[in-house]
């Protein structure tokens, strides 16, 4: 059967100029910006080369939003799309060349990962056949969106186009899409594997052609290269590879390029200039004093090509089209443990840099019981993950709790702005951390670059020490810790230090375990003087596996309350958490984690027994104890108030006399009854 290709994409201009909808064919480009992104990408068949769309059209929405349209064109039966064993599109090569849909979503996913401004775009798949000399079309519309981690996402049933040219009814359609839990949970996975494996080649990239970079120089590299290539949308420019020009001058030269639009992108997002300062101090290490903007024998001076810019280009490539799509899922958390990798750190500190699990992070903010009212610090802030937990949590309940737009808006800035302080000693972990919370919303304004432990006077309270609270005391309700273990008290020097300057409230910690056993110093029995042990919990051996070898708790407490010995805390066995864990190196995060055991029914039902709440699933009846404690602060742990009964018990007696009575009997029937026994 002689394929209706084109004769269905000539129909199909048709269709589009009896809509009025212009359109571009192969070779016209929609503008300058789409033809950029097109011949920047890999094509079709996976290596380099220009993509040509069949059609392209360029939208404009009642609320200005330009939406780029790419239109692939087949003409044989079951040449409409392809899709893998999870009912997704497949975007293998094969599917690409071979099927309308799969095309026509490789060119999107092209203008969202090399273009500068759109972070949206169709795609839309049309095949036609002929069948009994009759004609069929068939029409696929998909929707993607980095804020949606560019899953593709069906729009509709449709026989026709005749939706473009309702634009308005077409921008209802496309804001009512949303990711499932499950959805959202695999796009994140596939594109932290991928970004793993893109940074694992830049590092390699780093290690093999820059040799004199230092590997702590690499972060802060990173963290200004993907500041400069974001911009802000309608006030900053995003950096181009085409704007270094490789010029030698002290104040021309592509590091200075990389800090002009860096310092933009950080004042375009209102941070107080103090902090602006800071974070710039910092990256000039890796732009300036780097000296990666000078031609020297790693680049061709044909080319008048810095290292710096060499470096752009392979980032720019394969590391920021996929940093992009997770913006909005804790883009620091996802690189965290690729990028440690690169620190040099202290044997001595080899358990301090490690990132929390997100499962462990959301469930120690449940346990605070985060709210939109909540002021959260955390004395070693890392990546920033539990700020970022307790941000989504507190503007969630703002969405919740108050209805008048207005308010809400107000109330959201104020948490931004006001209701979360990080603090962290590592410059380069601080960078991410910074960079974390700029690209999630800006809750940056409060994370500080300080040791917890020398850079405040004892007794006082921390302060804020930007903005307009400058000098104003940060009133902390909530603290949240992940401490390097290898501090005094195995850490609990940096939880006493906190609750000492806390009123009331909640904390929770995750902490090596025998730090509550006697292995936390002066600092266990301290902080018992001025809070309350709410409940001890027991977590997974494997909980850091791949990073990390040591037995750690979680430990509530109830902040302001002197611990009364008279008061039972909740004790709970918590190393069943459902998760099965690996630690294989060229894994996929789904291989390496795997709910094997109703982990989500077993996290909430831990919350549960914490909280006082009435719980769904009793998975842990067997592994809960409520036992009081003294004031020394040396029997926190599970294993020293759970209570094993020795006493010989009739059943016990009765199933040794039933297992002797099978022996000789099976002697009996062997026939060896009295003989003495050999082995072969």
């Amino acid at each position: 059967m002689p394929s209706q290709e084109e004769t269905m994409e000539y129909g199909i201009k048709k269709e589009l100029e009896a809509l009025n909808i212009a359109y571009y064919a192969k070779t016209a480009p929609i503008n300058e910006e789409t033809q950029r992104a097109l011949e920047q990408a890999p094509s079709k068949s996976g290596g380099s080369g220009k993509n040509y769309p069949d059609l392209k059209l360029l939208l404009s929405t009642p609320s200005a939003r330009k939406l780029p349209v790419m239109i692939e064109v087949k003409g044989l039966k079951g040449r409409l799309a392809k899709f893998g064993k999870d009912h997704s599109p497949d975007l293998s090569t094969n599917a690409i060349k071979n099927y309308a849909l799969n095309g026509a979503l490789h060119y999107a996913n092209a203008i969202l990962d090399y273009s500068y401004s759109y972070n949206e775009a169709i795609a839309i798949g049309i095949n036609g056949y002929e069948e009994a000399g009759k004609l069929y079309k068939q029409y696929a519309l998909y929707y993607l969106n980095t804020k949606h981690l560019a899953v593709p996402q069906r729009i509709g049933e449709f026989s026709d186009l005749g939706i473009l040219a309702d634009l308005g009814r077409l921008e209802q359609a496309l804001d009512n899409l949303t990711l499932s839990e499950a959805e959202r949970n695999k796009a994140i996975e596939d594109l932290e594997s991928q970004t793993e494996a893109q940074l694992n080649k830049l590092n390699q990239f780093l290690h093999d052609d820059i040799l004199n970079l230092n590997p702590n120089a690499r972060v802060a590299l990173l963290v200004g290269m993907i500041m400069a290539a974001t911009g802000v949308a309608d006030k900053i420019r995003p950096l181009k590879l085409e704007d270094l020009h490789g010029e030698q001058d002290k104040d021309t030269h592509d590091g200075h390029e990389f800090l002009k639009k860096i310092k933009a992108f950080l004042n375009a997002k209102h941070l107080p200039q103090e902090k602006v300062e800071i974070i710039l101090d910092e990256l000039k290490q890796a732009f300036i004093h780097s000296k990666l903007w000078f031609l020297n024998s790693y680049t061709s001076a044909n080319t008048a090509e810095s290292p710096l810019k060499k470096i752009y280009g392979r980032f720019l490539e394969g590391v920021y089209p996929l940093v992009k799509k997770l913006t909005s899922a804790d883009i620091a958390g996802r690189l965290f443990n690729s990028i440690t990798k690169w620190l040099e750190v202290p044997d001595n500190e080899k358990n301090d840099v490690v990132l929390t699990p997100r499962m462990v992070v959301d469930l120690m903010v449940e346990l605070a019981q985060v709210n939109k009212d909540s002021y959260v610090w955390d004395y070693a802030t890392g990546s920033g993950a539990f700020l970022v937990s307790s941000m989504n949590k507190m503007l969630k309940d703002c969405e919740e709790k108050i209805t008048n737009p207005t308010d809400r808006e107000k109330k959201k800035a104020q948490i931004r702005a006001y209701q979360l302080l990080g603090i962290e000693k590592r410059a380069d972990i601080y960078l991410l951390g910074v960079l974390n919370m700029l690209l999630l919303g800006d809750g940056s304004a409060n994370l500080l670059h300080k040791d917890s432990l020398v850079d405040f006077e004892e007794g006082q309270p921390v302060k804020y020490e930007q903005g307009d609270r400058k000098n104003e005391p940060f009133r902390a309700n909530v603290f949240l810790l992940n401490p390097p273990y290898s501090a005094k008290g195995k850490g609990f020097i940096f939880v006493e230090r906190a609750l000492e300057r806390m009123k009331s409230g909640r904390a929770v910690v995750i902490i090596q375990e025998n730090a509550g056993s006697g292995n936390g110093d002066i600092y266990t029995k301290k902080i018992l003087e001025h809070s309350t042990l709410v409940a001890s919990i027991k977590m997974p051996l494997d909980l850091f596996v791949g990073k990390s070898s040591v037995q750690t708790a979680i430990y509530v407490f109830d902040v302001g309350t002197p611990h009364d010995p008279n008061k039972n805390v909740k004790f709970i066995d918590f190393s069943n958490d459902g998760y099965t864990r690996a630690a294989r190196k060229k894994a996929r995060a789904s291989t390496n984690l795997r709910d094997t055991d109703h982990a989500k029914e077993r996290y909430a039902e831990l919350v549960a027994l914490v909280l006082g709440n009435k719980r769904e699933t009793n998975f842990y009846k067997d592994c809960y104890i409520e036992d009081t404690i003294n004031t020394e602060g040396k029997d926190w742990t599970y294993a020293q108030h759970q209570k094993i009964d020795t006493t010989p018990k009739l059943g016990d007696f009765s199933g040794s006399v039933a297992e002797f009575l099978a022996y000789e009997v099976s002697l009996v029937l062997k026939g060896t009854e009295g003989k003495p026994l050999t082995h072969a």
